[in-house]
């Protein structure tokens, strides 16, 4: 059995953050854990509350799991301080996972704010040289690079430089392009496009968590980085096309979208 961790924030929800990792890991065949960095009051309509967890207690979390329950793999997620990211980053030196995956989440679908404006800095300097791999969308890559994205010569401009902060590889997500929905990765020598057919929902409800802690899951399960993106490409596009429409506001996607639909109930 292989093993990933998720270090992020809790989406009370289920769509987005904890929970969506721990869904995704479990639909691969994945065993997760949790370092939860942020509990958040949400759901399909907005965020209306957020509270961070202390960063000795995100730094025992990371303690408890790496000295016992060694992970195959590390997703990042939401790390909304500088002093959380210090924690993060610190925990990340001292166990040295082979397999990171950081997505430099900084606001949610209804456009809250998950990451403090002077966060940003830390989360370069910081996280950024630990990982194997960032996975930003647009707006993210435009925070991090400084490059106006409008087509797919600004993408890899854009992963160019956020690799050059330290990164073992950078993909750049395109969903909120016009046309089909392409990502870019940049290993530091080749660029690799991964297309799909645009799906026209509005329930797109966690997608980046759920992208994101797919790579990882399929890195804890031995592809090679290229093979993963692939993998959680197909994932994240299945999931979306079975997107859950529940709640009032924009739903999650469906997680467990190859697995028998309807759950396992009773039958009379």
């Amino acid at each position: 059995m292989k093993l990933a961790l998720t270090i992020a924030g809790s989406d009370s929800g289920g769509g987005a953050g904890i929970q969506a990792d721990i869904k995704t890991f479990s639909a691969h065949g994945v065993f997760g854990m949790s370092v939860i960095t942020s509990i958040t009051a949400q759901n399909t309509v907005g965020v209306i509350g957020i509270e961070d967890v202390s960063p000795d207690m995100v730094a025992l979390q990371m303690k408890a799991v790496f000295e016992d329950l060694y992970p195959d793999a590390v997703k990042i997620g939401m790390v909304s301080s500088e002093s959380i990211i210090a924690a993060v980053a610190e925990g990340l030196e001292r166990y040295r996972p082979a397999n990171v995956v950081l997505d430099p989440v900084m606001i949610s679908k209804s456009k809250s704010p998950l990451l403090k404006p002077e966060a940003v800095e830390a989360l370069k300097q910081k996280l950024i040289p630990l990982s194997s791999v960032v996975t930003p969308n647009l707006m993210e890559a435009r925070e991090l690079s400084g490059v106006e994205i409008k087509d797919k010569k600004d993408m890899r401009e854009a992963a160019m430089i956020i690799l050059a902060l330290g990164a073992g590889a950078v993909i750049v997500k395109g969903g909120h392009l016009t046309g089909d929905a392409a990502d870019i990765l940049y290993d530091g020598k080749d660029f690799y496009e991964f297309k799909s057919e645009r799906i026209h929902t509005k329930n797109t409800h966690g997608t980046g968590c759920t992208f994101s802690s797919a790579i990882a899951a399929n890195l804890a399960l031995g592809c090679g980085l290229a093979e993963a993106v692939e993998r959680a490409k197909t994932y994240i596009t299945g999931a979306i096309q079975n997107a859950l429409d529940i709640g009032s506001g924009v739903g999650p996607t469906n997680h467990f979208w190859n697995l028998k639909p309807g759950g396992y109930g009773c039958e009379h």
